[in-house]
């Protein structure tokens, strides 16, 4: 009897103080978007998954916080459409492959050109520096210095280096998301 008071309890508890946080994932092509998203969703990462086209939608509950994910496509013809999807959000998280440095200069001129954007003015901004598996991968000191992240002065900004496929920082990540969701 008394399982099922404490489930009366948490289901009570969920209603009355759950959040809710819309973010949308963006980043250039292949540096881990979907994959990220996939792991919050189903806590497992695959290294087989297709790139997305235009975008994707998902909602994941975990815990007492609900996230209505938009997983916008990176390759060049779909990058006109990440202030679409960035507009109106909690948030944006900004995914980089810390291990690709080629890509860096247009991961950055990417992202200062979305973030210059009206529309967006005071979106709070979480960079993922992801496969920090890989050696050689750069440090979310260099990721910083590299986007120019510092340069960056009117929303909130976080930096976090990841790995989706040993799943570090996860726990973080989610408490960051979870601070921004009403």
């Amino acid at each position: 009897m008394a399982g099922f008071f404490g489930s009366v309890l948490q289901w009570f508890i969920g209603i009355f103080f759950s959040k809710s946080a819309e973010i949308a994932v963006i980043g250039i092509q292949a540096s881990g978007k979907t994959s990220f998203v996939n792991v919050i969703g189903s806590g497992q990462w695959s290294e087989d998954v297709v790139p997305t086209v235009a975008f994707n939608f998902r909602k994941v509950r975990k815990g007492n916080i609900t996230l209505k994910i938009w997983d916008v496509a990176g390759q060049p013809k779909f990058r006109s459409m990440w202030e679409r999807y960035c507009n109106g959000v909690d948030a944006i998280v900004f995914v980089v492959d810390t291990a690709d440095k080629e890509k860096f200069n247009s991961a950055r001129f990417e992202l200062h050109q979305l973030l210059g954007q009206p529309s967006l003015a005071g979106v709070p901004l979480l960079v993922l520096g992801n496969k920090s598996d890989i050696e050689g991968h750069a440090s979310v000191k260099e990721l910083i210095k590299e986007l120019q992240l510092d340069k960056i002065t009117d929303r909130p900004v976080s930096c976090y280096s990841c790995s989706m496929k040993n799943q570090h920082n996860l726990g973080v990540i989610m408490q960051w998301l979870s601070d921004r969701g009403h």
